[in-house]
This record gives structure tokens, C-alpha cells and sequence, in this order.
């Protein structure tokens, strides 16, 4: 019996280590029909992950899907809660045949992906709802619950917000690239934008702050006008 319980929680470990492998970010690069690179990039963090094509070159935006994950036994399990490809598989389950270690992982047999990141060093890394705003210095709050969401999930080095509605199953944008934190300045620089792919290189700064555990983000949008925002981590 002594022998049996050393053996279980030894292999409860080693999932545990498995899935924790699998935060940070990783990318897959292959050759579209019209000759042209693609790259997907694929971001685990601690339950959610995102996953996004895109011109590997131009930045122009392919597809998305994401939502919670969880690893087992050897299947990667993603519960979708959007899917910019097949709308359908919202609100499902997909499973996925999983090996891998630090430095690369092979889905289905045949897709492979390198690590870009291993969560570190961004001081953001993990999945965020927008939860509220500061508007005349009074913090408006929303309630993160509802199907209405805009989620940004970052690994180390990586950014990508989405905004989509799990019941609808409506996909309302994204964009995404790389990002950098410095002493309270957020930089973020877009690799991709499903509205405007001509904002691809563009690189924006905010302020950003962690208070009581929220995100407070604040500075110019994309199109100049002034934002401060609040982001809630995930649970």
C-alpha cells in the first residue's frame, strides 16, 4: 500500500510538472496555398490559452480559438469559448493527442511547436477580463461573469486581447504581437489585428500599475483616445 501511494502521488507530480511545462508561449510555422508563411502562436497560462494564425509576413489576421484548458494522461483538453474558424465548436470540448517537453511539444502527431517563452520575464503573464474603467477618477466596475467578454492573455513576451460572446458565440476582434514591462510603462507592438491590419508595427505605450491585485492600464488607444482601464486576472 506504502509502495501504491508513493506511485500515485509520483505520478500526480509529473502531470502536474506536464501541464505546468505548458505555460508560456509557442509557435508553428507552415506554407499557405498561395506560397505565403503562416505562424500560429500559441499561449498557455494557468487554465486559459489562445491560439492565432496569422501572415507571417504581413501580419494579416487567418483564425483564433480559445477559451480553459487542462492536460491528462496525454490529451490536452480545450474547452472553446471562441472559435473565429468554426463558430460551432463554441461552448465544446476538443481533444487533442499531446507529448512534449521544454522545448517543444507535437499535437495530433504532426504538429509541431517551439517555445518562444516559459512565462517569464513580463510581469502580466496570465489571462485578464476587462472589468471596469476609471471614468473622472471613479473606477466603474463590471461584472466579469456574463457571456460578453474581453479577455487579454500574455505569456512572458507575448500579448493578445479578445473580444467575443460565449452564448452568441459572436467574435467581435483581436490583435496581438509582443510586449514589454519597464518600470510601470507596458509596451506592447501589434504582430496582427483582425479590424486593421495596416496598425501591424505599431508599437504603443501605457502606464500600468498592479493595485489590490487588478491591472490599471491607462494612456492612448490605438486611435489616440485616452483609456484607463481595469483587468481582472482569471480564476
Amino acid at each position: 500500500m506504502k509502495h501504491l501511494l508513493t506511485l500515485l502521488c509520483c505520478n500526480f507530480l509529473v502531470l502536474g510538472m506536464q501541464a505546468q511545462s505548458l505555460f508560456g508561449a509557442w509557435e508553428h510555422t507552415s506554407t499557405a496555398d498561395n506560397g505565403q508563411h503562416t505562424r500560429q502562436v500559441l499561449i498557455f497560462t494557468d487554465g486559459y490559452f489562445s491560439a492565432t494564425t496569422f501572415m507571417k509576413t504581413s501580419g494579416a489576421f487567418v483564425k483564433s480559438h480559445g477559451g480553459s484548458w487542462h492536460l491528462q494522461d496525454g490529451v490536452l483538453t480545450q474547452q472553446l469559448e471562441f472559435d473565429t474558424e468554426i463558430p460551432e465548436r463554441v461552448g465544446t470540448d476538443i481533444h487533442l493527442k499531446f507529448r512534449g517537453d521544454n522545448h517543444s511539444i507535437t499535437i495530433n502527431e504532426n504538429l509541431i511547436y517551439n517555445r518562444i517563452d516559459d512565462g517569464t520575464p513580463g510581469a502580466l503573464q496570465g489571462a485578464w477580463l476587462m472589468s471596469g474603467r476609471v471614468v473622472e477618477g471613479k473606477n466603474q466596475i463590471r461584472d466579469t461573469s456574463g457571456p460578453r467578454k474581453t479577455m487579454k492573455i500574455l505569456s512572458g513576451t507575448r500579448f493578445q486581447w479578445i473580444a467575443y460572446h460565449t452564448d452568441t458565440k459572436e467574435f467581435m476582434g483581436t490583435g496581438g504581437g509582443t510586449y514589454t514591462t519597464a518600470a510601470g510603462v507596458y509596451t506592447e507592438t501589434i504582430e496582427f489585428f483582425s479590424r486593421d491590419a495596416s496598425r501591424v508595427g505599431n508599437s504603443l505605450q501605457f502606464d500600468y500599475e498592479l493595485v489590490d491585485g487588478h491591472w490599471h492600464h491607462s494612456g492612448l488607444s490605438s486611435k489616440s483616445d485616452p483609456i484607463h482601464e481595469i483587468w481582472s486576472l482569471r480564476k
